[in-house]
Protein backbone atom coordinates (compact mmCIF):
# COMPACT_ATOMS: atom_id res chain seq x y z
CA UNK A 1 0.00 0.00 0.00
CA UNK A 2 2.77 2.37 1.21
CA UNK A 3 4.72 1.71 -2.51
CA UNK A 4 1.28 2.58 -4.42
CA UNK A 5 0.76 6.09 -2.64
CA UNK A 6 4.49 6.64 -3.36
CA UNK A 7 4.06 5.86 -6.81
CA UNK A 8 1.67 9.26 -6.95
CA UNK A 9 4.78 11.45 -6.68
CA UNK A 10 7.05 9.73 -8.40
CA UNK A 11 4.41 9.78 -11.83
CA UNK A 12 4.56 13.32 -12.06
CA UNK A 13 5.78 14.15 -15.89
CA UNK A 14 7.76 17.01 -16.85
CA UNK A 15 6.74 17.06 -20.74
CA UNK A 16 3.16 16.70 -19.32
CA UNK A 17 3.39 19.87 -16.70
CA UNK A 18 4.30 21.78 -20.18
CA UNK A 19 1.91 20.66 -21.60
CA UNK A 20 -0.68 21.65 -19.34
CA UNK A 21 0.96 24.86 -18.52
CA UNK A 22 0.26 25.44 -21.99
CA UNK A 23 -3.52 24.91 -22.04
CA UNK A 24 -4.01 26.60 -18.86
CA UNK A 25 -2.45 29.61 -20.11
CA UNK A 26 -4.30 29.32 -23.26
CA UNK A 27 -7.09 28.86 -21.12
CA UNK A 28 -6.95 32.32 -19.64
CA UNK A 29 -7.69 34.14 -23.54
CA UNK A 30 -10.91 35.15 -24.34
CA UNK A 31 -13.88 33.22 -25.62
CA UNK A 32 -17.36 34.08 -26.68
CA UNK A 33 -18.66 35.45 -23.10
CA UNK A 34 -17.27 37.06 -19.89
CA UNK A 35 -16.36 34.66 -17.21
CA UNK A 36 -16.09 35.07 -13.21
CA UNK A 37 -13.30 34.06 -11.22
CA UNK A 38 -15.04 30.81 -10.12
CA UNK A 39 -16.10 30.01 -13.93
CA UNK A 40 -12.41 30.83 -14.90
CA UNK A 41 -10.55 28.67 -12.01
CA UNK A 42 -12.67 25.63 -13.07
CA UNK A 43 -11.91 26.04 -16.79
CA UNK A 44 -8.21 26.48 -16.61
CA UNK A 45 -8.25 23.20 -14.15
CA UNK A 46 -9.88 21.60 -16.47
CA UNK A 47 -7.97 22.59 -19.12
CA UNK A 48 -4.51 22.06 -17.44
CA UNK A 49 -5.24 18.40 -16.83
CA UNK A 50 -6.68 17.87 -20.55
CA UNK A 51 -3.38 18.90 -21.57
CA UNK A 52 -1.08 17.25 -18.96
CA UNK A 53 -3.18 14.00 -19.92
CA UNK A 54 -2.68 14.46 -23.34
CA UNK A 55 0.77 14.50 -22.82
CA UNK A 56 0.83 11.27 -20.53
CA UNK A 57 -1.27 9.53 -23.69
CA UNK A 58 1.34 10.40 -25.51
CA UNK A 59 4.56 9.10 -23.37
CA UNK A 60 2.16 5.53 -23.03
CA UNK A 61 1.91 5.35 -26.45
CA UNK A 62 5.67 5.61 -26.52
CA UNK A 63 5.76 3.10 -24.32
CA UNK A 64 4.07 0.87 -26.05
CA UNK A 65 5.60 1.22 -29.33
CA UNK A 66 9.07 0.94 -27.52
CA UNK A 67 9.96 4.66 -28.88
CA UNK A 68 10.13 6.56 -25.46
CA UNK A 69 13.61 7.22 -23.71
CA UNK A 70 13.15 9.00 -20.59
CA UNK A 71 15.81 11.53 -18.81
CA UNK A 72 18.45 9.77 -16.53
CA UNK A 73 17.91 9.71 -12.57
CA UNK A 74 20.38 11.96 -11.79
CA UNK A 75 18.80 14.81 -13.39
CA UNK A 76 15.10 13.71 -13.25
CA UNK A 77 14.38 15.40 -9.97
CA UNK A 78 16.36 18.74 -10.63
CA UNK A 79 14.92 19.44 -13.44
CA UNK A 80 11.48 18.52 -12.45
CA UNK A 81 12.12 21.40 -9.80
CA UNK A 82 13.17 24.09 -12.53
CA UNK A 83 10.13 23.25 -15.14
CA UNK A 84 7.99 23.43 -12.31
CA UNK A 85 9.41 26.49 -11.19
CA UNK A 86 9.20 28.18 -15.03
CA UNK A 87 5.75 26.93 -15.27
CA UNK A 88 4.90 28.81 -12.27
CA UNK A 89 5.99 31.75 -13.94
CA UNK A 90 4.67 31.10 -17.12
CA UNK A 91 1.27 30.75 -15.23
CA UNK A 92 1.57 33.93 -12.93
CA UNK A 93 2.59 36.30 -16.12
CA UNK A 94 -1.15 34.88 -17.84
CA UNK A 95 -2.86 35.68 -15.05
CA UNK A 96 -1.69 39.20 -14.78
CA UNK A 97 -3.00 39.26 -18.67
CA UNK A 98 -5.70 37.66 -17.83
CA UNK A 99 -7.78 40.87 -16.68
CA UNK A 100 -7.33 42.76 -19.95
CA UNK A 101 -8.87 39.76 -21.99
CA UNK A 102 -11.90 39.72 -20.01
CA UNK A 103 -12.83 43.58 -20.41
CA UNK A 104 -12.32 42.77 -24.31
CA UNK A 105 -15.55 41.15 -23.85
CA UNK A 106 -17.13 42.90 -21.33
CA UNK A 107 -16.48 46.04 -22.38
CA UNK A 108 -18.65 45.40 -25.77
CA UNK A 109 -21.59 43.77 -23.73
CA UNK A 110 -22.12 47.51 -21.94
CA UNK A 111 -19.96 45.43 -18.49
CA UNK A 112 -17.92 47.37 -15.99
CA UNK A 113 -14.56 46.52 -16.55
CA UNK A 114 -13.08 44.26 -13.88
CA UNK A 115 -9.67 45.25 -12.09
CA UNK A 116 -8.44 41.76 -11.43
CA UNK A 117 -10.00 38.58 -12.22
CA UNK A 118 -8.38 37.49 -8.74
CA UNK A 119 -5.55 35.75 -9.92
CA UNK A 120 -5.20 33.94 -6.48
CA UNK A 121 -8.85 32.32 -6.54
CA UNK A 122 -8.35 31.12 -10.09
CA UNK A 123 -5.23 29.72 -9.61
CA UNK A 124 -6.28 28.03 -6.36
CA UNK A 125 -9.25 26.79 -7.94
CA UNK A 126 -7.62 25.74 -10.84
CA UNK A 127 -4.67 23.08 -8.34
CA UNK A 128 -7.52 21.84 -6.93
CA UNK A 129 -9.78 20.58 -9.94
CA UNK A 130 -6.16 19.69 -11.57
CA UNK A 131 -5.39 17.76 -8.39
CA UNK A 132 -8.55 15.72 -8.35
CA UNK A 133 -8.89 15.48 -12.01
CA UNK A 134 -5.10 14.20 -12.29
CA UNK A 135 -5.88 12.26 -9.30
CA UNK A 136 -8.68 10.43 -11.14
CA UNK A 137 -6.18 9.75 -13.96
CA UNK A 138 -3.56 8.68 -11.74
CA UNK A 139 -6.22 6.18 -10.48
CA UNK A 140 -7.21 4.84 -14.04
CA UNK A 141 -3.19 4.28 -14.88
CA UNK A 142 -3.04 1.89 -11.64
CA UNK A 143 -6.31 0.11 -12.31
CA UNK A 144 -4.90 -0.22 -16.47
CA UNK A 145 -1.47 -1.24 -15.48
CA UNK A 146 -2.56 -3.84 -12.12
CA UNK A 147 -4.95 -5.24 -15.18
CA UNK A 148 -2.26 -5.72 -17.47
CA UNK A 149 0.03 -7.29 -15.20
CA UNK A 150 -2.15 -9.83 -14.27
CA UNK A 151 -2.77 -10.43 -18.27
CA UNK A 152 0.60 -10.59 -19.21
CA UNK A 153 1.07 -13.78 -17.05
CA UNK A 154 -1.31 -15.72 -19.74
CA UNK A 155 -1.26 -13.64 -23.02
CA UNK A 156 1.37 -11.31 -25.22
CA UNK A 157 2.55 -7.69 -23.29
CA UNK A 158 0.95 -5.56 -25.88
CA UNK A 159 -2.23 -7.94 -26.61
CA UNK A 160 -2.64 -7.51 -22.60
CA UNK A 161 -2.11 -3.99 -22.57
CA UNK A 162 -5.54 -3.37 -25.15
CA UNK A 163 -7.43 -5.81 -23.29
CA UNK A 164 -6.51 -3.72 -19.88
CA UNK A 165 -6.86 -0.40 -21.44
CA UNK A 166 -10.58 -1.31 -22.77
CA UNK A 167 -10.81 -3.01 -19.43
CA UNK A 168 -10.00 0.03 -17.20
CA UNK A 169 -12.18 2.34 -19.65
CA UNK A 170 -15.40 -0.07 -18.91
CA UNK A 171 -14.83 0.19 -15.22
CA UNK A 172 -14.06 3.81 -15.33
CA UNK A 173 -17.28 4.60 -17.62
CA UNK A 174 -19.96 2.10 -15.14
CA UNK A 175 -18.88 3.97 -12.09
CA UNK A 176 -18.61 7.28 -13.47
CA UNK A 177 -21.69 7.07 -15.93
CA UNK A 178 -23.65 4.42 -14.09
CA UNK A 179 -23.63 4.87 -11.16
CA UNK A 180 -22.42 8.64 -10.46
CA UNK A 181 -24.14 10.05 -13.32
CA UNK A 182 -27.35 8.50 -12.86
CA UNK A 183 -27.46 9.36 -9.39
CA UNK A 184 -26.94 12.72 -10.40
CA UNK A 185 -29.50 12.91 -12.66
CA UNK A 186 -32.46 11.54 -10.26
CA UNK A 187 -31.82 14.26 -8.36
CA UNK A 188 -31.97 16.88 -10.99
CA UNK A 189 -34.62 15.22 -12.46
CA UNK A 190 -36.63 15.61 -8.78
CA UNK A 191 -35.33 18.84 -8.46
CA UNK A 192 -36.77 20.28 -12.19
CA UNK A 193 -39.96 18.35 -11.52
CA UNK A 194 -40.63 20.13 -8.41
CA UNK A 195 -39.49 23.02 -9.90
CA UNK A 196 -41.94 22.93 -12.44
CA UNK A 197 -44.92 21.96 -10.25
CA UNK A 198 -44.58 25.03 -8.00
CA UNK A 199 -47.80 27.15 -8.12
CA UNK A 200 -46.48 30.69 -7.49
CA UNK A 201 -49.17 33.05 -5.36
CA UNK A 202 -48.36 36.58 -8.00
CA UNK A 203 -49.69 33.90 -10.81
CA UNK A 204 -53.46 32.92 -9.85
CA UNK A 205 -55.51 31.35 -12.21
CA UNK A 206 -57.55 32.73 -14.32
CA UNK A 207 -61.12 33.73 -14.06
CA UNK A 208 -61.51 35.02 -18.12
CA UNK A 209 -63.31 32.01 -19.69
CA UNK A 210 -60.76 32.50 -23.15
CA UNK A 211 -57.66 31.90 -20.69
CA UNK A 212 -56.34 27.93 -20.97
CA UNK A 213 -56.52 26.81 -17.44
CA UNK A 214 -59.99 28.81 -16.59
CA UNK A 215 -63.02 26.83 -15.54
CA UNK A 216 -64.28 26.91 -19.25
CA UNK A 217 -60.86 25.57 -20.50
CA UNK A 218 -60.31 22.09 -21.50
CA UNK A 219 -56.62 22.40 -19.51
CA UNK A 220 -56.57 22.27 -15.96
CA UNK A 221 -54.24 25.08 -14.14
CA UNK A 222 -52.69 22.73 -11.69
CA UNK A 223 -51.16 20.79 -14.60
CA UNK A 224 -50.10 23.40 -17.19
CA UNK A 225 -46.50 23.26 -15.04
CA UNK A 226 -44.30 26.63 -13.46
CA UNK A 227 -43.81 27.81 -17.28
CA UNK A 228 -46.92 27.47 -18.63
CA UNK A 229 -48.89 29.47 -15.95
CA UNK A 230 -46.90 31.99 -16.49
CA UNK A 231 -46.78 31.98 -20.08
CA UNK A 232 -50.99 32.12 -19.94
CA UNK A 233 -50.45 35.07 -16.90
CA UNK A 234 -48.48 37.24 -18.85
CA UNK A 235 -49.20 40.79 -20.22
CA UNK A 236 -50.31 42.48 -22.35
CA UNK A 237 -53.61 42.42 -22.51
CA UNK A 238 -56.13 44.42 -24.63
CA UNK A 239 -56.31 47.44 -22.41
CA UNK A 240 -52.40 47.17 -22.56
CA UNK A 241 -52.35 47.31 -26.05
CA UNK A 242 -55.00 50.31 -26.68
CA UNK A 243 -53.16 52.63 -24.17
CA UNK A 244 -49.84 52.05 -26.20
CA UNK A 245 -51.61 52.43 -29.58
CA UNK A 246 -54.69 54.71 -29.16
CA UNK A 247 -56.45 52.51 -31.12
CA UNK A 248 -58.76 49.07 -30.81
CA UNK A 249 -57.42 46.10 -30.22
CA UNK A 250 -58.30 42.58 -29.28
CA UNK A 251 -56.94 40.41 -25.85
CA UNK A 252 -54.15 38.17 -27.23
CA UNK A 253 -55.53 34.55 -27.26
CA UNK A 254 -52.88 31.83 -25.90
CA UNK A 255 -53.33 27.97 -25.59
CA UNK A 256 -50.44 26.38 -23.45
CA UNK A 257 -50.34 21.87 -22.99
CA UNK A 258 -48.11 21.01 -20.15
CA UNK A 259 -46.74 17.87 -19.61
CA UNK A 260 -48.89 16.35 -16.97
CA UNK A 261 -52.26 17.46 -18.97
CA UNK A 262 -52.07 14.40 -20.88
CA UNK A 263 -50.16 11.36 -20.93
CA UNK A 264 -48.76 10.43 -24.60
CA UNK A 265 -47.52 13.43 -27.08
CA UNK A 266 -50.68 13.04 -29.51
CA UNK A 267 -52.81 13.20 -26.62
CA UNK A 268 -51.52 16.69 -25.74
CA UNK A 269 -51.16 18.05 -29.48
CA UNK A 270 -54.82 16.91 -29.72
CA UNK A 271 -55.89 18.59 -26.47
CA UNK A 272 -54.17 21.89 -27.67
CA UNK A 273 -55.83 21.93 -31.00
CA UNK A 274 -59.20 21.45 -29.19
CA UNK A 275 -58.65 24.19 -26.74
CA UNK A 276 -57.81 26.52 -29.48
CA UNK A 277 -60.80 25.69 -31.33
CA UNK A 278 -62.65 26.51 -28.03
CA UNK A 279 -61.15 30.11 -27.30
CA UNK A 280 -61.47 30.72 -30.96
CA UNK A 281 -57.92 31.02 -32.17
CA UNK A 282 -58.77 30.01 -35.65
CA UNK A 283 -60.54 33.11 -36.11
CA UNK A 284 -57.33 35.51 -35.35
CA UNK A 285 -55.83 37.22 -38.56
CA UNK A 286 -52.11 35.32 -37.11
CA UNK A 287 -51.88 31.86 -35.55
CA UNK A 288 -48.81 30.92 -33.72
CA UNK A 289 -47.35 27.07 -32.92
CA UNK A 290 -44.34 28.30 -30.73
CA UNK A 291 -42.16 25.74 -29.42
CA UNK A 292 -41.13 26.06 -25.94
CA UNK A 293 -37.14 25.67 -24.61
CA UNK A 294 -36.38 22.17 -22.38
CA UNK A 295 -37.98 23.84 -19.61
CA UNK A 296 -41.19 24.34 -21.51
CA UNK A 297 -39.99 28.41 -21.43
CA UNK A 298 -41.99 30.72 -23.44
CA UNK A 299 -39.62 33.95 -23.97
CA UNK A 300 -42.27 37.24 -22.91
CA UNK A 301 -39.62 39.36 -24.97
CA UNK A 302 -40.79 37.30 -28.05
CA UNK A 303 -44.69 36.72 -27.02
CA UNK A 304 -45.37 40.80 -26.09
CA UNK A 305 -43.89 42.54 -29.09
CA UNK A 306 -45.57 39.77 -31.83
CA UNK A 307 -49.03 40.88 -29.88
CA UNK A 308 -48.36 44.69 -30.15
CA UNK A 309 -48.03 44.55 -33.30
CA UNK A 310 -51.01 42.41 -34.15
CA UNK A 311 -52.99 44.66 -31.95
CA UNK A 312 -54.08 41.53 -30.00
CA UNK A 313 -55.44 39.81 -33.04
CA UNK A 314 -52.77 36.76 -31.97
CA UNK A 315 -53.48 33.20 -30.72
CA UNK A 316 -50.31 31.34 -29.52
CA UNK A 317 -49.83 28.06 -29.15
CA UNK A 318 -47.68 25.83 -27.03
CA UNK A 319 -47.24 22.25 -25.64
CA UNK A 320 -44.53 21.48 -23.32
CA UNK A 321 -42.27 18.77 -23.75
CA UNK A 322 -40.05 18.58 -20.64
CA UNK A 323 -39.43 20.38 -17.59
CA UNK A 324 -35.85 19.98 -17.52
CA UNK A 325 -33.12 22.46 -18.64
CA UNK A 326 -32.58 21.83 -22.40
CA UNK A 327 -29.19 20.40 -22.66
CA UNK A 328 -30.90 17.79 -19.98
CA UNK A 329 -33.47 17.21 -21.69
CA UNK A 330 -31.44 16.45 -24.65
CA UNK A 331 -29.85 14.09 -23.01
CA UNK A 332 -32.58 12.60 -20.74
CA UNK A 333 -34.98 12.32 -24.11
CA UNK A 334 -33.18 13.02 -27.21
CA UNK A 335 -36.23 12.54 -29.42
CA UNK A 336 -39.53 13.76 -27.12
CA UNK A 337 -39.13 17.70 -27.83
CA UNK A 338 -38.99 16.66 -31.85
CA UNK A 339 -41.24 14.07 -31.54
CA UNK A 340 -43.65 16.59 -29.39
CA UNK A 341 -43.33 19.82 -32.23
CA UNK A 342 -44.20 17.37 -34.81
CA UNK A 343 -47.30 15.76 -33.30
CA UNK A 344 -48.55 19.37 -32.55
CA UNK A 345 -47.48 20.94 -35.80
CA UNK A 346 -49.59 18.41 -37.87
CA UNK A 347 -52.93 18.13 -35.58
CA UNK A 348 -52.76 22.20 -35.83
CA UNK A 349 -51.74 22.24 -39.54
CA UNK A 350 -54.38 19.44 -40.42
CA UNK A 351 -57.36 21.60 -39.34
CA UNK A 352 -56.02 24.91 -40.35
CA UNK A 353 -55.02 23.36 -44.22
CA UNK A 354 -58.60 22.28 -44.42
CA UNK A 355 -60.20 26.06 -43.55
CA UNK A 356 -61.37 28.15 -45.88
CA UNK A 357 -58.29 29.94 -47.70
CA UNK A 358 -59.58 33.14 -46.71
CA UNK A 359 -60.83 33.45 -43.73
CA UNK A 360 -57.99 31.26 -42.41
CA UNK A 361 -55.46 33.16 -39.86
CA UNK A 362 -51.90 33.56 -41.32
CA UNK A 363 -49.56 30.50 -39.90
CA UNK A 364 -46.23 31.10 -38.13
CA UNK A 365 -43.94 28.29 -36.43
CA UNK A 366 -41.43 29.92 -33.73
CA UNK A 367 -39.34 28.92 -31.30
CA UNK A 368 -36.02 30.08 -29.19
CA UNK A 369 -33.26 27.91 -28.40
CA UNK A 370 -34.17 24.13 -28.49
CA UNK A 371 -37.68 25.45 -28.83
CA UNK A 372 -35.67 27.03 -32.55
CA UNK A 373 -34.17 23.30 -32.83
CA UNK A 374 -37.72 21.08 -32.37
CA UNK A 375 -39.58 23.94 -34.35
CA UNK A 376 -37.40 23.28 -37.40
CA UNK A 377 -37.99 19.55 -37.16
CA UNK A 378 -41.25 19.55 -36.64
CA UNK A 379 -42.13 19.49 -40.46
CA UNK A 380 -40.75 19.19 -43.89
CA UNK A 381 -41.24 20.65 -47.44
CA UNK A 382 -43.30 17.76 -48.69
CA UNK A 383 -45.81 18.21 -46.61
CA UNK A 384 -46.69 21.19 -47.28
CA UNK A 385 -45.74 21.57 -50.82
CA UNK A 386 -49.47 21.99 -51.82
CA UNK A 387 -50.60 24.26 -49.64
CA UNK A 388 -47.48 26.40 -47.44
CA UNK A 389 -48.09 27.70 -44.05
CA UNK A 390 -46.69 31.61 -44.19
CA UNK A 391 -43.35 31.43 -42.01
CA UNK A 392 -40.90 30.71 -39.64
CA UNK A 393 -38.83 32.72 -37.43
CA UNK A 394 -36.36 31.09 -35.56
CA UNK A 395 -33.98 32.30 -32.52
CA UNK A 396 -31.00 31.85 -31.18
CA UNK A 397 -31.12 28.32 -33.16
CA UNK A 398 -28.71 25.35 -31.63
CA UNK A 399 -25.63 24.56 -33.72
CA UNK A 400 -27.51 21.78 -35.10
CA UNK A 401 -30.61 23.11 -36.73
CA UNK A 402 -30.49 21.88 -39.58
CA UNK A 403 -32.05 24.17 -41.81
CA UNK A 404 -30.16 26.80 -40.04
CA UNK A 405 -26.79 24.65 -41.18
CA UNK A 406 -28.05 24.32 -44.69
CA UNK A 407 -28.59 28.04 -45.14
CA UNK A 408 -25.19 28.81 -43.45
CA UNK A 409 -23.34 26.60 -45.76
CA UNK A 410 -24.94 28.27 -48.83
CA UNK A 411 -23.95 31.63 -47.66
CA UNK A 412 -22.56 33.88 -50.62
CA UNK A 413 -18.55 33.79 -50.69
CA UNK A 414 -18.28 37.45 -49.28
CA UNK A 415 -20.61 37.27 -46.52
CA UNK A 416 -19.55 36.10 -43.01
CA UNK A 417 -20.51 33.05 -41.06
CA UNK A 418 -21.79 35.24 -37.67
CA UNK A 419 -24.79 37.14 -40.18
CA UNK A 420 -25.13 35.12 -43.91
CA UNK A 421 -26.46 36.78 -46.67
CA UNK A 422 -28.10 34.25 -49.51
CA UNK A 423 -29.17 34.46 -53.07
CA UNK A 424 -32.37 36.16 -53.33
CA UNK A 425 -33.62 33.08 -54.33
CA UNK A 426 -33.68 31.31 -50.98
CA UNK A 427 -36.92 33.06 -48.66
CA UNK A 428 -34.09 32.66 -45.25
CA UNK A 429 -33.12 36.20 -43.93
CA UNK A 430 -31.08 36.32 -40.69
CA UNK A 431 -30.26 39.51 -38.55
CA UNK A 432 -28.56 40.63 -35.00
CA UNK A 433 -28.20 43.50 -33.10
CA UNK A 434 -28.77 45.43 -36.04
CA UNK A 435 -31.35 44.91 -38.10
CA UNK A 436 -30.25 43.34 -41.29
CA UNK A 437 -33.78 42.20 -42.41
CA UNK A 438 -34.83 45.26 -44.31
CA UNK A 439 -31.50 45.24 -46.94
CA UNK A 440 -32.79 43.03 -49.04
CA UNK A 441 -36.52 42.18 -50.04
CA UNK A 442 -37.31 38.59 -49.97
CA UNK A 443 -40.67 39.00 -51.78
CA UNK A 444 -43.98 38.92 -49.91
CA UNK A 445 -44.64 34.67 -50.02
CA UNK A 446 -42.99 32.48 -47.23
CA UNK A 447 -40.47 33.77 -45.32
CA UNK A 448 -37.51 32.44 -43.14
CA UNK A 449 -35.78 34.35 -40.22
CA UNK A 450 -33.11 33.78 -38.00
CA UNK A 451 -32.09 36.00 -35.11
CA UNK A 452 -28.93 35.27 -33.69
CA UNK A 453 -25.96 37.27 -31.80
CA UNK A 454 -22.37 36.75 -32.79
CA UNK A 455 -21.59 35.78 -29.05
CA UNK A 456 -24.32 33.18 -28.69
CA UNK A 457 -22.26 29.77 -27.94
CA UNK A 458 -25.55 27.71 -28.32
CA UNK A 459 -25.91 28.93 -31.71
CA UNK A 460 -22.22 29.08 -32.91
CA UNK A 461 -20.31 25.52 -31.08
CA UNK A 462 -18.92 24.00 -33.03
CA UNK A 463 -17.19 20.28 -32.04
CA UNK A 464 -14.90 20.65 -34.75
CA UNK A 465 -13.37 23.85 -32.93
CA UNK A 466 -11.04 20.62 -30.91
CA UNK A 467 -8.93 20.35 -33.97
CA UNK A 468 -9.85 23.57 -36.73
CA UNK A 469 -10.89 27.56 -36.82
CA UNK A 470 -14.57 28.22 -36.49
CA UNK A 471 -16.10 29.47 -39.94
CA UNK A 472 -17.09 32.62 -37.84
CA UNK A 473 -13.67 33.24 -36.53
CA UNK A 474 -12.81 33.74 -40.03
CA UNK A 475 -12.43 37.27 -41.73
CA UNK A 476 -14.11 40.35 -40.00
CA UNK A 477 -15.51 39.35 -36.43
CA UNK A 478 -19.13 39.98 -34.93
CA UNK A 479 -19.60 43.01 -33.15
CA UNK A 480 -20.22 41.58 -29.51
CA UNK A 481 -16.37 39.01 -29.89
CA UNK A 482 -13.22 40.26 -28.86
CA UNK A 483 -10.56 41.02 -31.10
CA UNK A 484 -8.47 39.22 -28.56
CA UNK A 485 -10.43 35.69 -28.89
CA UNK A 486 -8.00 33.52 -31.02
CA UNK A 487 -8.41 29.76 -31.77
CA UNK A 488 -6.36 26.94 -30.08
CA UNK A 489 -6.85 23.73 -30.64
CA UNK A 490 -8.48 21.84 -27.56
CA UNK A 491 -9.11 24.85 -25.69
CA UNK A 492 -11.04 26.72 -27.64
CA UNK A 493 -13.39 23.73 -27.62
CA UNK A 494 -13.26 23.65 -24.08
CA UNK A 495 -14.16 27.51 -23.64
CA UNK A 496 -16.97 26.57 -26.13
CA UNK A 497 -18.21 24.22 -23.26
CA UNK A 498 -18.05 26.38 -20.96
CA UNK A 499 -19.78 29.63 -22.65
CA UNK A 500 -22.84 27.23 -23.51
CA UNK A 501 -23.18 26.15 -19.83
CA UNK A 502 -23.10 29.97 -18.95
CA UNK A 503 -24.93 31.38 -22.14
CA UNK A 504 -27.88 33.22 -20.37
CA UNK A 505 -25.77 34.88 -17.87
CA UNK A 506 -24.98 38.14 -20.32
CA UNK A 507 -26.27 41.35 -20.30
CA UNK A 508 -30.19 41.15 -22.71
CA UNK A 509 -29.00 41.62 -26.43
CA UNK A 510 -26.40 39.45 -25.83
CA UNK A 511 -24.92 35.87 -25.47
CA UNK A 512 -28.88 33.67 -25.30
CA UNK A 513 -30.43 36.59 -23.90
CA UNK A 514 -32.87 37.80 -26.63
CA UNK A 515 -33.90 41.64 -26.79
CA UNK A 516 -37.79 42.60 -27.25
CA UNK A 517 -36.16 45.36 -29.62
CA UNK A 518 -34.76 41.87 -31.97
CA UNK A 519 -37.78 40.19 -31.91
CA UNK A 520 -39.52 42.90 -32.90
CA UNK A 521 -37.60 43.65 -35.90
CA UNK A 522 -37.90 39.78 -36.80
CA UNK A 523 -41.61 39.53 -36.16
CA UNK A 524 -42.10 42.60 -38.57
CA UNK A 525 -40.19 40.93 -41.43
CA UNK A 526 -42.09 37.49 -41.09
CA UNK A 527 -45.73 38.91 -40.26
CA UNK A 528 -45.57 41.90 -41.51
CA UNK A 529 -48.07 43.86 -39.49
CA UNK A 530 -49.82 46.79 -40.87
CA UNK A 531 -50.15 50.29 -39.46
CA UNK A 532 -46.34 50.70 -38.34
CA UNK A 533 -44.33 53.84 -38.75
CA UNK A 534 -40.94 53.38 -38.03
CA UNK A 535 -41.02 55.98 -35.26
CA UNK A 536 -43.86 54.39 -33.75
CA UNK A 537 -41.65 50.90 -34.12
CA UNK A 538 -38.82 52.64 -32.42
CA UNK A 539 -41.38 53.84 -29.62
CA UNK A 540 -42.48 49.93 -29.02
CA UNK A 541 -38.82 48.73 -29.04
CA UNK A 542 -38.54 51.28 -26.29
CA UNK A 543 -41.35 50.63 -24.25
CA UNK A 544 -40.88 46.88 -24.19
CA UNK A 545 -36.89 47.30 -23.90
CA UNK A 546 -37.50 49.52 -20.43
CA UNK A 547 -39.79 47.21 -19.41
CA UNK A 548 -38.24 43.59 -19.67
CA UNK A 549 -35.00 44.49 -18.50
CA UNK A 550 -36.25 45.85 -15.36
CA UNK A 551 -38.32 42.69 -14.70
CA UNK A 552 -34.89 40.99 -14.77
Amino acid sequence: MKDLFLSFPRSFSVPALCLGTVFFAASLTPSLLPRDFLVQGLLSGVAFSVGYAIAMLLKWLGLYLGLHKGVHRRHAFSVKIVITMIALVVGAVFLWQASAWQNSVRLLMGLEPVASVRPFAVGGIALIVALVLTTLGWLFRMAFFTIAQRLKRHLPRRLSYLIALVLAFWLFWFLGNGLLASAVFRVMDASYQQFDALIEDSVGQPTDPLKTGSSASLLEWDHLGRTGRQAIAAGPNKADIEAFTGAPAMEPLRVYVGVESAETIEDRAQLALEELKRIGGFDRSVLVIATPTGTGWLDPASQQPLEYLHRGDVSTVAVQYSYLASWLALLAEPDVGAETSRAVFAAIYGYWRDLPTKTRPRLYLHGLSLGALNSDLSTNLFQVIDDPFDGVFLVGPPFNTPTWREATQARLPNSPAWLPRLDSAWPIRFTNQTNQLGLESAGNGFRIAFLQYGSDPITFFDTRAAYRRPAWLEGKRAPDVSPDLRWYPVITFLQLVVDLMTATTTPMGYGHVYAPEHYIDGWVYVTRPSGWTDPELERLKAMLGAKLREQL
